[in-house]
């Protein structure tokens, strides 16, 4: 079994930065083993949205619309960690941040990021993130 934990989430002004954190690990004796990572989040009210995912193979990325030039993912294999980085926060940016990760070593293809909500099979408990205006 696969445990993701987010941090770093809090209160920001709009116009402002925060980092978050997604520390995976398997169980005991277990490498944590996954193709891929990535982040979605959910508003009140709303279906939880892609944000960007990550290849943790060859580090290709995909972010939605909304976040691109603003927001970058990015991964320390070593450290079994994930992170995004968020810029020029937008009041619209608030919800819950939810890190993810598929299960399997390998992708349908060498250079394939999931980025659909049913290819991830692990979730963390989630980050309240909330903008300011």
């Amino acid at each position: 079994q696969v445990q993701l934990v987010e941090s770093g989430g809090g209160l920001v002004q709009a116009g402002g930065s925060l980092r978050l954190s997604c520390s995976a690990s398997a169980r005991t004796g277990r490498t944590f083993e996954s193709y891929a990572m990535g982040w979605f989040r959910q508003a009140p009210g709303t279906e939880r949205e892609f944000v960007a995912s990550i290849s943790r193979r060859n580090e290709g990325t995909l972010y939605a619309d909304s976040v691109k030039g603003r927001f970058t993912i990015s991964t320390d294999s070593a450290k079994n960690t994930m992170y995004l980085q968020m810029n020029n926060l937008k009041p619209e940016d608030t919800a819950v941040y939810y890190c993810a990760a598929p299960v399997g070593t390998y992708g349908p293809w060498a250079e394939y990021i999931p980025q659909r909500e049913n290819e991830f099979n692990y979730w963390g408990q989630g980050t309240q993130v909330t903008v300011s205006s």
